[in-house]
């Protein structure tokens, strides 16, 4: 028995959220050209995108990384973005980093994983658990 297999699975009304969580390791030379560019898609995800509720970028020098969190209303929010903003950047995106593993926290159904794979990304997905907001 799985630990958690005790808690009530949440019903499609319960937590439709969809949190995505990812990494880009810049090419050398490359790390302020890739900030560069999610600040477009910041603004294009600002602009255009009402089911985008939050965006938020990390960058790590060190590590010439850039993290992103992407928080989406629901699954349609999702696919809109992946449609849309994601598929007009993505190309200059793989011409200057490499995409890192992405981790897509909510109900996110077969079809959008399916796209994640056609997209060759490194991509896990979990279901929501449990767990509370303030």
């Amino acid at each position: 028995m799985r630990p958690w297999s005790h808690i009530r699975k949440p019903s499609v009304m319960d937590n439709q959220n969809i949190t995505v969580v990812y990494r880009w390791n810049a090419k050398p030379g490359k790390l302020d050209e890739l900030v560069g560019i999610y600040h477009h898609v910041v603004q294009a995800m600002k602009e255009n995108e009402p089911g985008a509720t939050a965006v938020h970028l990390y960058v790590s020098e060190a590590d010439q990384a850039l993290f992103v969190r992407d928080e989406f209303q629901d699954a349609g929010a999702l696919g809109f973005h992946l449609q849309q903003t994601a598929a007009a950047h993505f190309g200059s995106l793989l011409e200057i980093a490499e995409p890192g593993p992405f981790s897509f926290f909510g109900n996110v159904p077969p079809e959008l994983q399916a796209a994640t794979a056609q997209m060759q990304l490194d991509a896990t997905f979990a279901p929501h658990a449990t767990g509370f907001d303030r």
